[in-house]
């Protein structure tokens, strides 16, 4: 399996495990078996309401809309994942480790114009375009065969790439951590930290508990409290731990 080493927001590499290409092609076939289910079903339904006549052009589109907005609803909901992807245990994330923003999904969903050219087939078979156009449409699967971090297209553009996580060291999906009723925080300093710099950490987090790594969590906990100017008696991992905490708390004050 392909391991990319990337480099967090505290200077620290971390080893993410790459999809491999088939756990990619299996996921998609399972969100085309669900389009496609959607398609057959509602088309039966409608059908069977208003006959061969759909009432307007407009119930045509809307109908449309969920198949065509598919992966990228699923993936600003599922944190990186639509149904066939969490089936496979598979994830989107930012060539740097962090959480894809709304953009960086959008633009990985325009460019799957460019990664499934399904309009150059039709264009070819109406003759618009001349046969040798074939080729083009293999350009997102030849994309991700070439490129060392095994990107589409849209995944270039967009900055991200396809993990694997179904690994010891699984990837968490969201930064939020269940608090006591009655929690109170200790650092208010960790709002100073990005949302890519708290996403990372509790990946860190998961890592040095999975493995043991408590050299890992020494060198995050004293570079966080020197960018933090933060002195505390408290271990390496209940500070790492702590300052996640403390920012559930503040975030959503």
């Amino acid at each position: 399996m392909l391991i990319v080493k990337l480099d967090t927001g505290f200077n620290i590499e971390l080893d993410f495990p790459i999809s491999p290409f088939h756990r990619r092609l299996f996921a998609w076939v399972i969100d085309v078996v669900i389009m496609f289910t959607y398609s057959w079903i509602g088309n039966k339904l409608l059908t069977f309401i208003f006959g061969s006549q759909w009432p307007s052009e407009w119930a045509a589109i809307l109908f449309s809309l969920p198949i065509i907005t598919y992966h990228l609803f699923c993936e600003i909901m599922m944190n990186g994942q639509s149904p066939g992807k969490k089936a496979l245990s598979i994830k989107v994330i930012t060539i740097d480790g962090g959480q894809p923003s709304v953009s960086q999904y959008l633009i990985r969903w325009v460019f799957r114009l460019a990664d499934f050219p399904w309009w150059i087939f039709a264009a070819i078979v109406s003759g618009a375009l001349p046969w040798w156009c074939s080729i083009l449409l293999f350009a997102g699967i030849g994309c991700v065969i070439i490129t060392e971090k095994s990107q589409r297209i849209g995944d270039l553009v967009a900055g991200t790439i396809i993990i694997d996580t179904q690994t010891k060291t699984s990837w968490q999906d969201t930064v939020f951590t269940e608090l006591e009723t009655d929690y109170r925080p200790t650092f208010p300093q960790v709002m100073r930290l990005s949302d890519k710099d708290i996403n990372t950490l509790k990946s860190i987090i998961v890592t040095v508990r999975n493995k043991n790594d408590f050299n890992l969590s020494m060198r995050i906990a004293d570079r966080i409290q020197s960018k933090l100017q933060i002195k505390t008696d408290k271990n390496s991992l209940d500070f790492l731990e702590t300052l996640l905490k403390d920012y559930n708390y503040y975030s959503v004050k």
